[in-house]
């Protein structure tokens, strides 16, 4: 009988030799935004505003599909444009915002909820949040805990990736908190 291999992700090389140079057609493709489905826009909202501290840069409503979609980011809230089409064109050209989509009636429906991804089957993992001090953020966090409603999945010093932490949005999703300069220690 054979003895089992060891697993192991992917080699260095092995990786590279998966990847294709950039076509020069897709040079301004950029990554806009990654969407998350929420329960209740006025607990997702605040969360993401007041908690994390991130601004809405747009609402758009689709009445006919009863949904609606907001898109959140770091930006300066005056460099928003006041003009519709301006602010639509302006939000869609952001790197990386937040896509919170709510379907109208869930916010009202207790049997209500979506899957984190962090529990089988699993998928979807997080989104990460960088921050000069993640200890600072996380002590925030834990100090006015119960008015922000701040979840811990991991605190910083827990577990053997020291120096990042995890939080849960209202709906349960994963929120990576990290430092540039401290993802380098672990890894």
């Amino acid at each position: 009988m054979a003895e089992p291999q060891p697993v192991s992700g992917l080699t260095d090389e092995v990786a590279l030799s998966c990847c294709s140079d950039m076509d020069p057609s897709t040079n301004n493709f950029l990554l806009q935004q990654t969407m998350l489905r929420i329960k209740d826009p006025k607990k997702s909202l605040d969360f993401y505003t007041r908690v994390l501290g991130m601004t809405l840069l747009q609402k758009l409503d689709f009445p006919s599909m009863k949904f609606s979609l907001y898109f959140l980011a770091y930006e300066d809230k005056n460099d928003i444009p006041k003009e519709r089409k301006e602010r639509v064109a302006w939000t869609f050209s952001r790197k990386v915002t937040l896509e919170l989509m709510h379907n109208w009636g869930t916010e009202d429906d207790e049997t209500q909820s979506y899957h984190n991804g962090n529990s089988d089957p699993r998928g979807f993992g997080h989104i990460g949040i960088a921050v000069p001090d993640v200890h600072g953020a996380c002590k925030r966090f834990e100090d006015i805990f119960e008015e922000l409603g701040v979840k811990f999945v991991k605190k910083p010093d827990d577990g053997k990736m020291k120096g990042l932490a995890f939080i849960q949005d209202p709906d349960g999703y994963w929120i990576e908190i990290l430092h540039p300069n401290c993802v380098t220690a672990i890894v």
